[in-house]
Order: C-alpha cells, then sequence, then structure tokens
C-alpha cells in the first residue's frame, strides 16, 4: 500500500522510518512546510514529495498519517476523509473539546476509519494488564495508577501552546486508563505545583501535577506526572484488585533506584526518552494502522475515544485552577 505522511517534525519522521520498515507498505508520499526536512527524508527514504497536502492527497495514497502541528490536526482530518482516505492522526484531534466534537460529528457517518495516536494501547505490557481486567484475574479494582514522568521538559514555545500538563502529558494517562479498565471517568480532582523550569510558571502552566479520578464502579485512578525526573522517562500502571495486583513498567530499565539492601533491582540502564520506553508499541500502532487501511480492522481508537480523553483533561484543567472536585458533566458540550 501506499501511505502519505503530512508533518515531518520529530514524531513525524519517526512515523516515517517505522512505515519504511512494514512488509505491508510499498511506497511513501511526504509533505511538510520545511523544504529542507522533505529533502532530508526522502533521500533517506525512498518517499516522494508532495508540495502541499492537498498534492498528498491526490498522490494515490490508500492512508494518510498526520504528524503535524496539533492546530492543523482538524483541517486536515477533515481533508483525508473528504476524499475518502483513512486516517492515522497523533493526538489530539484539535486543541480543544469543542472543535474536537466538529470533527467527531463531521467524521461520524463518513464510512472512514480515523485512527487517534495513543500508543500506550499497543504496549506489551499494558495490553496484559488489560487482558488481565477483562478476564476477572484481578477481581474488581479498587486502586488504578498511572504514572508519566518525563525526564527534561518541553521547550518553551511547545509550553506556550500545549494546553498544559493536562493536555498534553496526562492526557496519555487517561486514555489509557479508560482502555484498561473499561471504565468512564465521572469526577476529577486536580493539584500542581512549579519546582523547575521558569517558563513553564510563566506559561501559566504546572510542571508537577497530580489527578485523582473517580471512575463510574467507584474505582480510585490516581494520576501522577512531572516535567522533571532526572533519572529517565518514567511510564507505568499498577491496577489493584481484589484477587491480585499487577503493574505495567516494573523492569529493568524502570528509571527508579531501589536503597532497600542488597537490592539489585532494577539493574538496567533507565529508560531516557519516549521513543525508547515505546519503540515497538510505535511500530504495533502503525502496523495497526495498515490493517485498517486494508479493511481487515476497525479503527483502534477513535475520535470519540481522543474526546473523552481530552474532556477529562479540560476537567482537571478547571480543577486545578479552581482548586475543587469537577464532575465530567461540567465539561460536556
Amino acid at each position: 500500500m501506499r501511505i502519505g505522511i503530512m508533518g515531518l517534525g520529530r514524531i513525524g519522521a519517526f512515523h516515517t522510518e517505522t512505515l519504511a520498515g512494514l512488509d505491508a507498505v510499498d511506497s511513501l508520499v511526504v509533505t511538510d512546510p520545511v523544504a529542507a526536512t522533505v529533502a532530508a527524508v526522502t533521500g533517506r527514504f525512498g518517499a516522494t514529495a508532495a508540495d502541499s497536502p492537498e498534492a498528498l492527497l491526490a498522490a494515490g495514497v490508500d492512508g494518510v498519517v498526520i504528524a503535524a502541528a496539533t492546530d492543523a490536526h482538524p483541517e486536515l482530518i477533515l481533508a483525508a476523509v473528504k476524499s475518502g482516505i483513512p486516517v492515522f492522526c497523533e493526538k489530539p484531534v484539535a486543541r480543544g473539546v469543542e472543535e474536537s466534537l466538529k470533527v467527531l460529528r463531521s467524521v461520524e457517518g463518513s464510512g472512514v476509519e480515523v485512527h487517534i495516536g495513543y500508543n500506550r494501547r499497543f504496549d506489551a505490557g499494558f495490553m496484559a494488564a488489560r487482558r488481565a481486567v477483562v478476564s476477572g484475574e484481578l477481581g474488581a479494582l479498587h486502586t488504578v495508577r498511572s504514572t508519566t514522568l518525563d525526564p527534561a521538559p518541553p521547550p518553551a514555545a511547545y509550553v506556550a501552546t500545549s494546553g498544559g500538563i493536562f493536555r498534553d502529558c496526562s492526557v496519555h494517562d487517561f486514555d489509557i486508563v479508560r482502555w484498561v479498565t473499561g471504565r468512564e471517568v465521572v469526577e476529577v480532582y486536580a493539584t500542581g505545583g512549579n519546582r523547575g523550569a521558569e517558563y513553564i510558571r510563566a506559561a501559566g502552566d504546572v510542571d508537577t501535577a497530580s489527578a485523582l479520578l473517580t471512575l463510574d464502579d467507584g474505582t480510585i485512578a490516581v494520576i501522577s506526572n512531572s516535567r522533571h525526573n532526572a533519572r529517565g522517562h518514567d511510564v507505568r500502571l499498577e491496577l489493584h484488585g481484589m484477587k491480585d495486583s499487577i503493574a505495567v513498567g516494573l523492569e529493568d530499565k524502570l528509571p527508579l533506584r531501589s536503597v532497600e539492601p542488597g537490592a539489585g533491582f532494577p539493574a538496567g540502564v533507565p529508560h531516557t526518552f519516549f521513543m525508547d520506553r515505546f519503540a515497538d508499541a510505535y511500530r504495533a500502532e502503525l502496523t495497526a494502522f495498515t490493517e485498517v487501511v486494508a479493511g481487515t480492522r476497525t479503527s483502534p481508537c477513535t475520535v470519540a475515544d481522543a474526546v473523552e480523553a481530552s474532556r477529562i483533561a479540560d476537567a482537571c484543567t478547571l480543577s486545578l485552577h479552581e482548586h475543587r472536585p469537577v464532575r465530567l458533566e461540567e465539561v460536556r458540550a
């Protein structure tokens, strides 16, 4: 199949390399506003260059991967859907829930599959955790803990336009809690602080955050996030049930150091980057998209899924600013 890639920044270039290595992909067409970036990618992977998204959509592609800036996502998704071309788009669907809902309404009933990129759904550990919940081997859940700690904050320009830590970082935790547990969030309480980069405070954001989520069956989910985790990129999930407890991310590359006498775990070199931690998941995610393009499966993460994760992020942002619990109904458009 022939796949188009719109946007060749860090994640777009990474996706191009991954797609070039998939057996199902015969050829690539790429576009980006930066000509030098396009030239570098076409030279390295033998891709064809398109001078605009419109030209790319007209180049006979079977599917489109959107890795452009967030503000461009709605327009590009809708252009591909109008052309009848299946879409993979990196999260989020749009900067806010209201605009995301407009995209959802336009996509619904179109018959065109749209797959939103939440890579943890394709990580082996997270998939095993979901199977454990579905099988009932854990019993009824009472506590979930989801952690995302980055080794260093993103650039100031990114922070200034990201919408805040809950919308650009914690949203991965929100999505995976919904997916693994199969439950919906009904209430949140969030807090945060600033102990690091001053430009994060200047942007009206926090660099460390926590949120308590109440799920619709009474399970409590605890979310922990930080932009400053010097030991590495730490992503984990704990599920505690009435019969058993399990953890995702409890392995030798865990960026955590034990001070228990004689402890030798974890013994590996810590993960330092999300592309290191989730390299296999990204490959599995794009492999799944080729199956969506081929028509052998439906979207494994829909626009509706992404909208719900964004609603939780909005509720947490409101809770942070107003110092109070927020019911999800308050942020439903």
